[in-house]
């Protein structure tokens, strides 16, 4: 794991539980068409963190098995979504047997381990005619507050790895193991008040582990940008599918 993401989601646990928005119902609707998900079928949520994908697909009927390899997260995600099995594990190392799952999910993470050997350990677990979903609630940089708060916080980034750039596309594009890539767009909102919007801020992992007196300055930062209003905050919801390739 990147160690950013072992620290952060280990300290953030409880806000990214509070403030993370759900993922949009038609989008997950879309994801579960496409992966043909029902009763009688299992899916793998890998990276499932505190559930806020697991919960949904567990209305598909489907048998859900959770992957992740972050205490705290996984203490959050038992209490949240109970009848769910909660695993220990990470993608590039499954606790599952070869040919296990009709389909993978992973949801806000693929860009921490867009690894082929990542991809290469999901092809095994996975059976055959299965398929791999990943989706991801973008905040909506066309928004002038959404601009502003990524001004506050990008310089506090560092090396991680970020979704917003793509470069996991062109290593799961570039896989022999897995098939053309099938895309679909949503939209989605929070709406909150100034000490809602820090603590969803405050759940970013490169946030949550910066130095306490630079992290208390933007968060500082980021209430005033709501000041004493509700604030609209938009997301572009993004969900992918690719079906691995037969032997």
């Amino acid at each position: 794991m990147h160690p950013s993401a072992q620290r952060g989601f280990e300290v953030a646990a409880d806000a990214y539980e509070r403030a993370r928005p759900g993922y949009p119902p038609e989008a997950v609707a879309w994801l579960s068409e496409r992966l043909g998900l029902g009763p009688g079928c299992t899916v793998v949520d890998v990276a499932a963190g505190t559930g806020k994908l697991t919960r949904m697909l567990v209305e598909t009927g489907a048998r859900v098995i959770a992957v992740e390899p972050v205490d705290g997260m996984r203490a959050k995600l038992v209490d949240t979504v109970p009848s769910v099995e909660a695993l220990s594990g990470v993608a590039q190392e499954l606790p599952l047997p070869d040919s296990s799952a009709d389909a993978i999910t992973i949801a806000q993470a693929f860009h921490w381990f867009a690894r082929n050997e990542a991809l290469s350990e999901m092809a095994r677990v996975l059976r055959a005619r299965g398929a791999l979903g990943l989706i991801w609630n973008l905040r909506d940089k066309r928004d002038a507050l959404q601009r502003a708060i990524t001004e506050l916080i990008e310089p506090l980034r560092g090396n991680e790895p970020t979704a917003y750039d793509r470069r996991w596309r062109a290593v799961l594009e570039s896989s022999t193991l897995f098939g053309p890539i099938e895309e679909a767009r949503f939209q989605t909102e929070q709406q909150l008040d100034a000490n809602g919007l820090a603590e969803r801020i405050g759940s970013i992992s490169f946030v949550a582990t910066a130095a306490e007196e630079l992290k208390s300055s933007v968060l500082r930062r980021v209430r005033e940008l709501a000041s004493d209003r509700i604030v609209r905050l938009p997301y572009v919801t993004t969900a992918f599918v690719s079906p691995v390739l037969p032997d």
